[in-house]
């Protein structure tokens, strides 16, 4: 029992926030280790369904700013790496939450190798194509790289392909019509 308190009380410290440590401990408690979270990933992989995948690597994200913090993001690349591979694109690909794995890994991917991103993103692209989202990630990637023809290719053909919501990809060509540096502001997402 000291044991158990000692941990809540760490976490506790860690956390600030009687909240977070209440998922966190749920998050953890097949683990005794909370820096590599095994226990947790091991327990995900036995139901391995896109949603549980998702929380964990939100919830891992919100340790730091990937961006500055280089051992945040090599875990960051390494876990999200880890939920790809484990879901299989063939049973997960209408998921949203699957594609939002896929997404936010080709994000992160941008921040190490530009190349390495953009495969990536093709990769969400291709197995995910309904969801606007990944085709406007993908755009705004190639914004970024400053390839526009690319960005507007890459969003007509979402239109082309009937992406879901076809209001966000018309913001997205408005915003980019605009010469609009972000495709869609944090109110448009």
């Amino acid at each position: 029992i000291a044991s158990i308190m000692s941990r809540v009380r760490d976490l506790k410290n860690k956390y600030k926030n009687e909240d977070n440590v209440t998922d966190e401990f749920n998050c953890t408690k097949i683990s005794a280790d909370t820096t590599d979270n095994s226990g947790t990933v091991n327990q995900i992989m036995m139901t391995n369904n896109p949603e549980d995948w998702l929380s964990f690597l939100l919830r891992l994200e919100k340790k730091g700013i990937p961006q500055m913090d280089a051992a945040l993001l090599n875990r960051l690349i390494g876990r999200y790496s880890q939920a790809v591979t484990a879901l299989p694109a063939e049973k997960h690909s209408q998921d949203e939450s699957y594609a939002r794995i896929l997404v936010r890994f080709a994000e992160l991917k941008a921040f190490q190798d530009p190349e390495e991103a953009r495969d990536q993103f093709h990769l969400a692209r291709l197995n995910c194509k309904k969801f606007a989202f990944v085709h406007v990630a993908f755009a705004q990637f190639e914004l970024s790289q400053g390839n526009v023809k690319k960005c507007k290719q890459l969003l007509q053909k979402a239109v082309d392909c009937c992406a879901v919501p076809l209001e966000m990809l018309e913001t997205a060509l408005k915003n980019l019509h605009s010469q609009k540096k972000q495709l869609l502001s944090d109110e448009e997402k």
